[in-house]
């Protein structure tokens, strides 16, 4: 599916494997976030992704110009999930939409797990 902009010019389409690529990077700047997560449904084991595949835990969904977004999400232990959350949601909304055009609709945030972080 693709975002579909008109300008004077002509018209952009956007990818949403594109949108989801520059959320995921964008996503794992914010405080408390160690990495998306991939589920195997086969397995039902949680696992992190590594920087190149890091769309899979990403769903981008796009409906009559308006994107919505769900992050599969690992967080840092002893970080609150809410501050995660709200900084993930508020960052991410405000650089898609400047980096599309296009409105952020909706952002839903699944947390699949925790890890300790150790510090050197």
């Amino acid at each position: 599916m693709k975002g579909r902009m008109s300008t004077d010019l002509g018209s952009i389409s956007i990818d949403a494997e594109t949108i989801a690529q520059y959320a995921g990077t964008e996503a794992m700047e914010c405080f408390g976030i160690v990495g998306m997560a991939g589920y195997s449904m086969k397995d039902g084991i949680v696992k992190l992704l590594k920087q190149e595949s890091l769309t899979r835990g990403i769903n981008v969904t796009l409906n009559k110009n308006k994107i919505s977004i769900d992050f599969h999400i690992i967080v840092a232990y002893g970080v609150s999930i809410r501050a995660i959350a709200d900084n993930l949601m508020s960052n991410v909304k405000y650089k898609v939409e400047g980096y599309t055009g296009l409105n952020v609709e909706k952002i839903n945030i699944f947390v699949e797990g925790v890890k300790v972080i150790e510090e050197l």
